[in-house]
């Protein structure tokens, strides 16, 4: 019904994204967002550039979207990245496609991103207002309205909850919307960090802080032997782990407070066979070396004396004087790097959060509760998490839509 009240609780991109299209359809939106300012969050999302969708197609969504991805199909369907970017477009923001299919602003700024949906919020004439909603009012089993920190009262007959995940909650994400959910029997399942880092037993890890390693493979392996992750693609050691986009992928997978085994390939392109040839021909080459001497057109200078260290080859030896079995365990070695994983790093660092409204209790062609009439979810508060390459904003920006568009 045009001109209905409709509010939308949190200013990141799904609520921005929903309060919009809800505003479009001639609803009278409020958006209430706690923060002094909208997408808070998004402001540092992809390092500052912002990775706001990426263009592979529905199964490409899909298969990136690890946990739930077919409840989103219909959510992808009506609101696809090519409609987002077109949107966008329209907007005023420019894009760009990088690798992987990643796609950024041309300006790299996140800021530009935040600005064009402000833009959508005015032109669809939604009026946003800085508040803490602690209550969604039911009567009757339908939505009536909200209640703020400071005890006003906002009437609406739909009320659309988009407040994000637990993660990085000096961002204001702070979980509320799983609150204001398992009030009226929504079931939440359990939260955890997603798209984090990762801790690891080592203590030699901190010698390789800030090391780089780009075209690398990685397997990951529960404590039974299971294979329960492996992937290609660019990490980053830290001084308590690793981190970088294929582990953060690799983290969905995986359950805090539990141990894994990692191995890293530093030679993917190689087998074995290949990779024992090239050690002879270097070791060829700096024949008058020593060992810890002959590695450098092999490996980055930073990650020599690790391989060194856990070879079984002596430092000082002469490379000439190297054995074919100790040339094998340097083929194994460089081949699976190994690593124990002891932990996640805590939500508060993750990127988005594992967990939440269970999509057993939403319309997936809406977005509205099966439990309350008038109560939609958008965005992170839906237990529906993805890879990195953005496919978790794009997921924040189509359930975004469908809620403001059934609304």
């Amino acid at each position: 019904m045009a001109g209905e009240q409709v509010i939308v609780i949190g200013g990141g991109p799904a609520g921005m994204m929903a309060a919009g299209s809800a505003g479009r359809r001639g609803r009278a939106v409020t958006l209430v967002e706690k923060n002094e300012r909208l997408g808070k969050k998004l402001l540092i999302t992809g390092k500052g550039r912002c990775n706001v969708t990426n263009i592979t197609d529905l199964d490409g969504l899909i298969a990136n979207i690890p946990v739930n991805g077919k409840f989103l199909y219909s959510a992808f369907t009506q609101f696809s990245n090519q409609d987002l970017l077109a949107l966008l477009q329209r907007l005023g923001l420019k894009t760009k496609v990088e690798r992987g299919g990643r796609v950024f602003p041309a300006s790299d700024r996140s800021m530009d991103v935040v600005r064009a949906l402000e833009k959508y919020l005015n032109e669809n004439r939604v009026r946003v207002i800085q508040g803490e909603v602690t209550k969604v009012l039911v009567d009757a089993g339908a939505v009536s309205g909200v209640k703020l920190k400071n005890g006003d009262i906002l009437p609406a007959a739909k009320v659309i909850i988009a407040t994000g995940g637990c993660s990085y909650p000096l961002t204001g994400s702070t979980g509320d919307g799983y609150r204001l959910a398992a009030e009226h029997g929504h079931t939440i399942t359990p939260l955890q960090p997603a798209l984090v880092p990762l801790e690891v037993r080592e203590d030699w890890i901190h010698e390789l802080q800030g090391l780089t390693l780009k075209n690398v493979a990685i397997k990951l392996f529960s404590h039974e032997g299971r294979r329960v992750y492996s992937a290609f693609g660019e990490m980053l050691f830290t001084h308590f782990g690793v981190s970088g986009p294929i582990i953060l992928s690799a983290s969905t997978h995986l359950r805090p407070a539990t141990p894994y085994r990692l191995l890293i390939d530093l030679k993917p392109a190689l087998t074995p066979e290949q990779l024992d040839a090239r050690l002879q021909r270097d070791f060829q080459k700096y024949a008058k070396k020593i060992f810890a001497n002959a590695l450098d057109d092999l490996l980055p200078r930073k990650l020599i004396p690790i391989v060194v260290r856990l070879s079984a080859i002596p430092p000082e030896k002469q490379v000439s004087h190297i054995t074919k079995e100790e040339r094998g365990g340097l083929v194994t070695l460089l081949k699976g790097l190994a690593l124990e994983i002891t932990d996640l790093r805590p939500l508060s660092e993750a990127i988005v959060t594992a967990g939440g409204v269970s999509v057993k209790e939403i319309k997936p062609s809406t977005m509205e509760s099966k439990l309350v009439q008038g109560l939609f979810f958008a965005g992170e508060v839906i237990d529906a998490n993805a890879y990195t390459g953005g496919y978790n904003l794009q997921i924040a920006f189509s359930t975004g839509y469908v809620a403001g568009s059934s609304c």
